[in-house]
């Protein structure tokens, strides 16, 4: 793999406070879920916490302008200060990956936007919390179809924590998402498995049980968060439902000491 990340800022961010980047094995994984609780732990734990939702699709359309759920949900838990615009620079009507729904809203992706969202962040917090969309291979540019998520994380610098998910099939897509990220030299916090079940008499998964063994043992990563599963119902971020199981489940570490200082690569 090229270790040399492109070049997505003509003025990269400046970044002097401490961060986390959360990304996930797949769409739909839990993603908002854990950055929310995550960003209230930190809370919690006495800091001012800045949100960024640098990509969002499926936005919904409100008095003109884009609204990601994403965003609202992240800066409801965060109690980030900073508008939506700022903490979700960069959003679209499409459902698809970024590039997709810049092509097809007949755009470019304003990176620069990106960068000036993450400097005031930095700027206003004591660290700042970044969520991805989709996965690490999931395309941003329509311009260059081969810049994905991968290339932001790298840009920026920040540790990585990686949501997958406690169910059959977990092993393959979460040692593929560390490679990856192993591969171009980030840092992975650990993992935060989503949507397990710890009742034995409830499980129609056997794999279920062993997988967070696995998990750990085939990437050398610690599992920072098991996240109980709940009912679809039971959970709303962008309504400010979040179960207190979740809430509690992620609490389990102290992030503060997760966070690390970005290099911002450009």
């Amino acid at each position: 793999m090229d270790t040399a990340a492109p070049t997505l800022f003509s003025s990269p961010p400046r970044l002097t406070k401490p961060g986390l980047f959360i990304t996930g094995t797949d769409t739909g994984v839990g993603k908002t879920a854990a950055a929310c609780a995550v960003a209230w732990n930190l809370r919690r734990a006495g800091m001012r916490v800045g949100v960024c939702k640098p990509f969002a699709t499926g936005c919904r359309r409100e008095r003109g302008d884009l609204v990601s759920e994403d965003a609202e949900a992240l800066a409801h838990f965060a109690d980030c200060r900073q508008s939506l615009a700022v903490i979700n620079p960069v959003r679209f009507a499409l459902p698809a990956s970024p590039a997709v729904a810049a092509e097809h809203a007949q755009q470019e992706v304003d990176f620069d936007a990106i960068a000036r969202s993450l400097t005031e962040l930095d700027r206003a917090n004591d660290c700042v919390l970044v969520e991805g969309v989709g996965g690490l291979l999931v395309p941003i540019d329509p311009r260059r179809p081969r810049v994905t998520v991968l290339d932001l994380i790298r840009s920026l610098g920040y540790p990585v924590a990686v949501v997958c998910r406690a169910t059959l099939g977990t092993l393959n897509h979460t040692a593929m998402t560390v490679r990856l990220l192993h591969e171009a030299h980030c840092s992975v916090a650990g993992l935060i498995v989503n949507g397990y079940e710890p009742d034995v008499a409830k499980v129609t998964d056997p794999s279920m049980h062993t997988n967070r063994r696995w998990l750990e043992k085939m990437n050398g990563v610690k599992i920072l968060a098991t996240v109980p599963g709940v009912p679809a119902g039971e959970i709303a971020p962008e309504k400010g439902l979040l179960p207190p199981a979740i809430v509690e489940a992620v609490g389990m570490s102290y992030w503060p000491d997760l966070l690390s200082s970005p290099l911002v690569r450009g």
